[in-house]
């Protein structure tokens, strides 16, 4: 196992899931109200292993009976993170809401809360151009190592929607204060727009 490819793959994974969307927000609650969190955390990850492996063991055969669909999903993720990058520098200049836990809200079944978990995920055409697309499309650039590039990006998941549900736990009082999202959302354009700069200078 290459120890570069597999950090690239992780690095890539994370990149582009770090972005503050409807799962991750969906995680967030959960974390802050602590319910079902562990079946959620991975579900999302597990969902997003089976999408990654399908986009590294798939797309590059179907890009070479289409040749223009690569270029085309290329400059098109590219497109879609930047304006996903300034819908989040927006959030971060103009928001003033916070991502609170509701008390009062009452415990939802397990049943109902994965199925929910699973729509905001498989419903949601960003997580396929993440998954399916882009990291489908990097992990050509590592013809031979694609398994390790895909386990890096698998491991990312695994690691971000844990790290992002149990930390919640520990950081309702940051979440509960406006600044705290204005912020992260201002880091999340950044990261967006630097990704979609490398993307179209590949």
């Amino acid at each position: 196992m290459s120890g570069p490819v597999f950090i690239a793959g992780m690095m890539m994974s994370l990149s582009l899931i770090a972005a503050i969307g409807a799962q991750n927000a969906f995680v967030l609650r959960q974390g802050l109200r602590d319910q079902h969190l562990f079946a959620v955390c991975l579900t999302c990850a597990l969902s997003d292993a089976l999408l990654i492996t399908l986009g590294v063991t798939s797309f590059a055969k179907v890009a070479e009976l289409l040749p223009w669909l690569g270029p085309a999903m290329r400059f098109g993720g590219a497109a879609f993170l930047f304006c996903y990058g300034a819908k989040s520098l927006r959030s971060a200049l103009r928001s003033t809401g916070a991502l609170v836990a509701d008390g009062a809200m009452e415990k939802r079944a397990l049943s109902k809360t994965l199925m929910a978990c699973l729509a905001i995920t498989f419903l949601n055409p960003h997580v396929y151009l993440d998954t399916v697309v882009l990291l489908g499309s990097v992990s050509a650039r590592f013809e031979g190592s694609k398994l390790t590039f895909a386990a890096g990006a698998i491991s990312a998941s695994f690691l971000f929607f844990f790290g992002l549900g149990y930390g919640a736990i520990r950081l309702r009082p940051l979440f509960a204060q406006p600044l705290a999202w204005r912020a992260l959302e201002g880091m999340m354009a950044l990261v967006m727009w630097s990704i979609a700069l490398r993307i179209v200078a590949a």
